[in-house]
Parts: C-alpha cells; structure tokens; sequence
C-alpha cells in the first residue's frame, strides 16, 4: 500500500493523495523526450470529425498540464504536451504519431483516443519502444504487457462492459430478444464479442445485428431494421453522434425496448441530452466514474477540486459533458506516473512506475474503484457499477462489480 502520501499540486488535486516512497532522486538519467527543465509528452485527439464530441478530453489535457506548469511543473520541470488533430482516422493517426516520435522526440504518448487510431499505432509504438500510456479505448488488447510491454490501457475494458450487459439482460428482461448496433471496428467488436460471449449458451437471442461505419451520416436505416426485427432489447454501441441518432429514432419509430448503451457515450451533455431526454428514460449503462450531474456528489471533495479546476482553468466549459471528469482523472494518473519517475527519466522507468500503482484513488473515480496495476496487469480501472437514466441525469443501482467476478 501507499504510504507518507501528500497533495502534490494546491489548488488542483487537493484530495489526491500520492506517494513519494517511491521517487528516485540523485543521479538524472534521460531517454529522449526529458532534459533538467521539460518533459514532453505527445497526444492525439479528434478535434475534428465525427468523434469531434470527444474534443473535449484534448481541451482539458491542454489547461491541465498548462495549469501544472504554473505551479512549477514536475519535479521543476515543465510539461511540453503537444496535441494534434487526427480526425478520428487512423492514417492520420499514424502520421501524427510519427511526427511526435521522430520529430517532436516526445518522451510518451497519453491518452490517444480510439480505438481504430491507438490500433494503427500500436505494433509502431512498441517497435519504438515508446510508451503509449494510458490510452483512450477500453478495447482489451492494452493489457497485454507480454506482447506489447510499451502500451497501458485505463478504463475498464469494453469485453468485461458487453458481458456484465449481457448478464442482467438475462436476468431481467423476459423472454429477451435483442438487437444490436455496433461500429464496424475493432472497438465495436470488442463490445460485441462481449456481449456474445456473456450470452454464452443464450446466445441465440440476438435477433438481430447490425453495424455501422463511422463515415455514414446517419443510423436511421440500421434503426429501422432492429425495430422491425421484433427485438425488445437494443444494445447500443456507439460513440456519442451516433448514440444520441439511434435513441432518437428508436423514439419516433415509438420503439420502446429495454435499452443499454456503452459508457463511452454516457456523457449528458454529448449523447443524452441531444437525443432528447424524454427519449432516453430507462437507458442502462457502466459507470466507472461520478457523473457530474449527478447531485449526490456535489459535496466530495474530488468533485468540488474538480470544479474549482473548471472555473479556474475552463470557465466556458459545459460541466454536464462528463469527458471533463475522464480527461481530469486519467490526467491526474498521468501528472502522478510521472512524478514518481522522480530524475529518472527514462522510457523503461516510466512504464515501470505506471506498472507499479496500488489501490491509487484519482479524482472523479466511483466509490470503491481504485487504481492497480503491476508489471502483468495493464488494466488500472477494473470494475464498473450500473446506472440508470432518470429525468436529466444517471442513477447508479446495484454493487460495484469487479472484472473477477463478470
């Protein structure tokens, strides 16, 4: 466990504890990307595109580590974050990331979102041997330390989400028949074979699947056919455009089956809100992280330093979008990692600080979910509780709900 734990950055993560046991100082050793003064970190982001909703996180990223270097970086070196728009596509994905490898010379990457896009980079970043930390995707392929020991992942991974849906879907929904939408990518399909896989035997009840791509305009069509199907459940995985269409239309079609989305689209202000929330009573998903709608946690401290981060450093932003409570905790994780790498500064000690984290609560994090990892678990976050939309926010119900026991 951690211990002789101190806030590291007033005024930012006041109720983030973290430990110094671990800081190695004294001789300075440097891999490239870290000097005496910077350390630079690379990121890529949809800034643009149809996963534009998810802009958000890259926005935070930039007044986060800006805010760390007016409080005197990291172990008093300052925080170079480079950010560039790939779109949501991964050709450019991959030409951005080479740019920030070989050109930049940026010590890791953090937090590249998607799925698709981390993909194409992910055989290149350990081939480099350049960390690729903490990445944007809970696809279960980054925590595979034995294959690739130069990538992380962070949040709960979409394989043990599709099965814990697929579970009370059994459970609680008579004579289930169920229809799917999922993206047609890697990130779709883990969802999906999660899904299948936690139907086991039952697997038969899906009546209908359909996907789409994510240059379509609309799911309209895909809409139609899961209704016309019969199906009384509507498993919805989709980023949040695409998410807020298909409920939308599941309401004028006047289709009411028990519905349960990904949590990569939970955010009230992206997905709930524009599809309209007389739309969306009822809808089931995972939660891993406090919705900041959600009144019960006006009180806590993690989400009132969070807040004050928000009025300080983002003043124009819309708090009900729930990618700011993300981008604030996996940047908090990030903010620690690196300064337990104390004047170590290199590749092979960054992954091993990241790799070493033990029962680490972060900001924003859902009572009872920690972070841990260690050199044969690259999944930090690692459990989930169900939440139910009611009125204009989610309502968490039932136990937290660890990958081990899925």
């Amino acid at each position: 466990m951690k211990t002789n734990r101190r806030t590291f950055l007033a005024g930012i993560s006041a109720a983030t504890a973290l430990s110094t046991n671990r800081v190695a100082f004294g001789e300075k050793k440097y891999d490239m990307g870290a000097t005496d003064t910077e350390i630079r970190i690379g990121h890529t982001n949809p800034y643009s595109g149809p996963a534009s909703s998810y802009s958000t996180i890259g926005k935070l990223h930039q007044a986060y580590w800006k805010s760390v270097n007016e409080a005197g970086g990291i172990n008093g070196r300052k925080i170079n974050f480079i950010s560039y728009d790939d779109g949501y596509q991964p050709p450019k994905t991959v030409e951005m990331v080479r740019k920030l490898v070989e050109e930049d010379r940026v010590l890791c990457t953090f937090n590249t979102l998607g799925t698709p896009c981390n993909t194409a980079i992910h055989k290149y970043m350990n081939q480099k041997k350049v960390p690729q930390l903490y990445v944007a995707t809970g696809a279960s392929k980054w925590g595979d330390p034995k294959n690739f020991p130069w990538t992380m992942g962070f949040q709960p991974d979409y394989h043990t989400e599709g099965i814990i849906y697929a579970k009370h879907m059994l459970g609680n929904v008579k004579d289930a028949k169920i229809g799917v939408l999922y993206q047609n990518d890697d990130y779709g399909k883990d969802y999906f074979n999660g899904l299948k896989d936690g139907l086991g035997k039952e697997a038969g009840r899906m009546v209908k699947v359909v996907t789409y791509e994510v240059t379509d305009p609309t799911v309209d069509s895909q809409i139609i056919q899961l209704k016309d199907s019969g199906a009384n459940v509507f498993y919805n995985v989709s980023i949040p455009k695409f998410a807020a269409q298909a409920m939308r239309k599941a309401a004028d079609l006047q289709w009411t089956p028990a519905q349960y989305m990904n949590n990569v689209a939970a955010s009230v202000a992206t997905t709930m809100k524009p599809a309209g929330f007389e739309n969306v009573q009822g809808v089931l998903t995972a939660a891993w992280l406090k919705d900041p709608t959600d009144h019960q946690w006006d009180n806590e401290a993690d989400m009132k330093e969070w807040r004050a981060f928000m009025g300080k450093n983002m003043p124009d932003a819309n708090l009900s979008d729930a990618s700011y409570v993300y981008a604030y905790c996996v940047a908090t994780l990030m903010h620690i990692t690196l300064k337990e790498c104390g004047d170590v500064l290199t590749r092979e000690n960054l992954m091993k600080q990241a790799a070493n984290h033990r029962q680490l609560r972060l900001p924003g994090l859902l009572p009872g979910i920690a972070v841990t990892t260690s050199p044969t678990d690259y999944y930090p976050v690692q459990a989930v509780q169900l939440s139910r939309f009611k009125g204009e926010t989610w309502e968490l119900f039932g136990d937290v709900m660890h990958n081990e026991s899925t």
